[in-house]
């Protein structure tokens, strides 16, 4: 799943949004478990799919892309409030996440990316043998017991 949340990496980046004159906007997310599989959805609205940049590098996953608007020559533009520019987002996966095989579509200004669960997290059955209805050799046979001889009582 996402992992932790990291509060001074959060502060030193809204920190470095102040300064810059053309900041990093963060991308809204929605992250849930789906059976074996992890979703998430980020909203880019107005993005073209071709400027998303996707990466994964250790258990991070980066979002980066950008949107521009320039008016036509002629244009009288009477109001502009729709971010243009740079947005990102960075969130971290936790080890029980199959990283290799991560997939992304980009439909109707949404990114959802699909993360597949590790094997290894999967939830499994384990079978529970009753001893008391196995006989000796049948349960050393599925390795449910190990029978040691112990030495004769020498008295």
């Amino acid at each position: 799943m996402l992992m932790r949340f990291e509060p001074f990496r959060e502060f030193e980046r809204m920190s470095e949004q102040m300064r810059s004159q053309n900041p990093v906007r963060q991308i809204p997310v929605d992250a849930y478990r789906r059976g074996n599989e992890f979703k998430i959805h980020l909203d880019l609205p107005g993005v073209d799919p071709d400027s998303i940049e996707l990466t994964v590098e250790n258990d991070v996953l980066s979002v980066w892309a950008s949107r521009s608007w320039l008016p036509a020559e002629g244009d009288q533009v009477q109001i502009t409030e729709r971010a243009q520019g740079e947005v990102s987002r960075q969130l971290f996966l936790g080890q029980s996440l199959d990283r290799d095989h991560l997939t992304a579509t980009c439909e109707n200004g949404v990114l959802t990316i699909t993360i597949p669960m590790a094997e290894q997290a999967k939830p499994r059955r384990v079978e529970v043998l009753h001893a008391g209805s196995m006989a000796m050799d049948d349960m050393q046979a599925h390795g449910n017991m190990r029978v040691e001889s112990e030495p004769a009582f020498a008295g």
